[in-house]
Formats: C-alpha cells, structure tokens, sequence
C-alpha cells in the first residue's frame, strides 16, 4: 500500500507503474474516491461537532420549553449525522477496495515485457552436464528408486498428490539439514511459524485481493500460507521496532499450499508444480532507504546462488520483467535451475523488495535516530524449496546405470555417495 499524499501528488508515476506491471488500475477513480471520501469526512466531523454543541447547550437550559425545542433540533442532526456516517462507511469501504489495487512502483532498472518469456538472463553459472547416454526425467529416476510413488499420490490426495519414500525422504531431510546450517551461518534466526493464518496477514503482504483463487481456505474465513513470508510479516504487524535491532533476518521453514489455480494443464506429470511443499524463506526488516533495501536483495539473491552452486546444480539468474512482477514488488530476481530432460531452465528461487508497501498494510514501524516514526522496508527470498529442487538434482546427477550421485555437501547427512536400489 502507498501513502495516498504520495499518490496524489504522483498520480502519473501510479499510472505508469500500473502500465509497466500490465495492471488495470485507474488512478483517477481513486482520487475522484478519496476526495468523496474526504468532503464525506468533513460533513460528519461538522456534524459531529453540532451535536455535541447542541447537547452541551441543553444540559445548561433550565426552561423545559427551550430545551424540548433543542432537543427536537438535535433529534434532526442526529439523523442527518447517522445518515452521513452511513454513507462514509460506504465510501470507505470502496475507498480501501481501490487503495488495495495501487501497484507499488518498479524501480527504473526492471525491464519492459509481458510476462516471464521477457525475462533478462544476467547471469549464467555451471556446466551442463553432457550425457554420453540417453538421460532419464525425475519421474521416471525416482520411480525405479522407488523414492517417490505418485500413484498412490494421487490415490491419496488427488491430482498433483506424492509419496516421497526412503530416499527421496531422505535426501530431503539432508537437504533441510544443510540449508539450515548455511544460512544460520548467514546471520539468520530460524522459525517455523504457523501456516494457518489469517486472511488480514495475505492483504498485509500483497497476496490479496489478487490471489485469491490460489489460496486454500479453511471454515472460520483463515487461509493455509503459500509461503513462510505470511506469517513472518505477520509476526511483528501493528509493532514499532528497536531500529538498533535492523537488519531483522529471519529464515522461516514451513509447509505451504497452493492451489495452482489457472494451471490444471501445466506441469502434471513430477515435482516441478505440487499443492503441497516445504520450502526455507529468507525475510529482512530494515531501515527505510532504498540503497539499504538494493543491497539486501542483492544479498539474499547472492546466498541462494551460494546455496545452489555449493550442491553443484547449473542455474541461471533472470531479472524479472515489468508483467512478471507482483503487485508490491519493486524489483524481483529468479533463479533457474537447469533441468537436462526438459532441455531448460526452471524456477527454483525468486528474491523480491518491497520498499514500505507491505509494512504499510502490516504497520509495522520504527523511529529514526531523529525520532521520526517511519515505516520499515522489507524483503524476502527462496532459500530453497522442496521437493521441486528434486527435480534438477536427480536429473543433472544421474548416472549411466540410473543410480544418483549424491551432492558432496549433503552426503554426511545422508549417509552415502551413490542413491541406488
């Protein structure tokens, strides 16, 4: 969410934004909506005020008729001050509606483009692995492992459903174990936060009001996360923060669920697009100032690459496009891992700053060595999720008589070099 002053006084900047992000939003009908909201607000604080004269008045008079008289007079300003506040709880609800929909603005270095096909490769690292024998996908590789059934997936859950089973568990137990080893290293304290949140911590975060159909929601109105940096936001909403205490650095591991809504026909075979996953989240609260904001995501861009080029795995980083990013989004890097069968790049990683857009919406704030009060900054980014980076390790560390060579930094956790039957 954007200050509305901010909004007001850059009503071509929101426009543009809206356009670069391929958005429909219109700037005007939110001005043309706060100023009823406003010229509203007036009328009932003039109301407001009238009555309280009036009543003020009437318990000085002491003759009965005056008072009867003053009394019918405020009976008519107290129907006409219900009727207004009616009206200004209509005008703020579509007032809040429209505020919802602003789109942050994208910082100057995003690319133009449509959708994710305009995304700019900036960097490529690895060596893809040359096979001197037909190479296998994970799905079959897993199967004759036997560390993931998806029939019994599917029997079980339904459409997308899998089993991972004794190796496949394990590798992802490593996997966990690692990842919380290397980024603890990188200055950040582990949570495992709730996933069963409420709808407020979604539109704190910017995943409503327009995600809504990717989102499993439960009977009391509350949702299942899609990713830890829900909850994380949530975590210190409506708090002013200890500025002494920032960079905040939290790595949050959860499960998290997602309906992939409008992707029935994508991906349906394998790991790569599941309803259910665990993925380790990278977030930081810091102080307000764009350069301190560029330099952590650049950071934590920079430890998930660290993560993938220590397991060995080819990948590429892309920088996202304006019609690839989110709403709140300023700026937004990919990492893409290699995946031999598919002959391509797939997403593992995506790392996002947000300036004040959803500690707006969270109110989470700070005072300034000066003691002004300013909203904080935040960032967040994949460390790694699992199981989709199952699909690049079985693939790029297959072998001829269709055994798995073992990451060297995940072997002490799994206890062996080679996955085989």
């Amino acid at each position: 969410m954007l200050d509305i002053k901010f909004i007001k006084e850059n009503k071509e900047l929101i426009a543009m934004a809206a356009t670069k992000k391929r958005m429909k939003f219109d700037v005007e009908e939110l001005i043309k909506a706060d100023d009823k909201r406003l010229e509203m607000l007036l009328s009932v604080e003039a109301l407001r005020g009238e009555q309280n004269k009036v009543s003020s008045t009437i318990s000085m008079e002491r003759d009965e008729a005056a008072r009867a008289q003053m009394i019918e007079e405020m009976r008519v300003v107290k129907d006409e001050l219900k009727q207004k506040e009616d009206e200004l709880r209509e005008l703020m609800v579509a007032w809040q509606s429209l505020m919802l929909q602003v789109p942050n603005i994208p910082d100057m270095s995003v690319p133009d483009g449509e959708s994710d096909e305009e995304n700019q490769e900036i960097k490529v690292w690895g060596e893809k692995p040359q096979f001197d024998f037909e190479p296998k996908d994970h799905v079959e590789l897993m199967t004759n492992l036997k560390m993931v059934d998806f029939e019994r997936g599917a029997k079980v859950h339904g459409f997308r459903g899998y089993f991972l089973l004794g190796d496949g568990a394990l590798l992802s137990f490593a996997i966990w174990q690692y990842a919380m080893e290397f980024f603890r290293n990188k200055g950040f304290t582990p949570i495992i936060p709730p996933v069963i949140v409420r709808k407020q911590n979604l539109y704190g975060t910017g995943h409503l009001p327009g995600d809504t159909e990717d989102y499993y929601m439960t009977q009391d109105g509350d949702a299942l996360a899609g990713t830890a940096e829900v909850p994380l936001m949530g975590f210190h909403a409506d708090e002013i923060l200890d500025a002494k205490e920032f960079p905040i650095k939290y790595l949050g591991f959860s499960p998290c669920f997602r309906r992939e809504a409008g992707s029935h026909s994508k991906d349906v075979k394998g790991l790569i697009r599941v309803h259910e996953f665990y993925k380790f989240e990278q977030v930081i609260l810091c102080e307000a100032s764009h350069a301190t904001s560029v330099a952590y995501h650049d950071e934590i861009n920079r430890n998930t690459e660290e993560f993938i080029e220590s397991l060995g795995i080819p990948y590429h980083t892309v920088i996202n496009c304006g019609g690839d990013l989110g709403q709140g989004q300023v700026k937004k890097y990919d990492i893409e891992l290699w995946v031999p069968k598919e002959n391509k790049y797939r997403e593992i990683s995506s790392a996002s700053y947000f300036h004040d857009f959803q500690t707006r919406r969270c109110n989470i704030r700070y005072r300034d060595e000066e003691g002004k009060m300013k909203y904080a900054h935040s960032l967040n980014c994949t460390a790694i999720p699992t199981p989709r980076i199952l699909v690049s390790m079985i693939e790029n560390f297959q072998q001829a008589d269709g055994t798995i060579r073992v990451p060297a930094v995940l072997q002490k956790y799994l206890g062996k070099e080679i996955i085989s039957r």
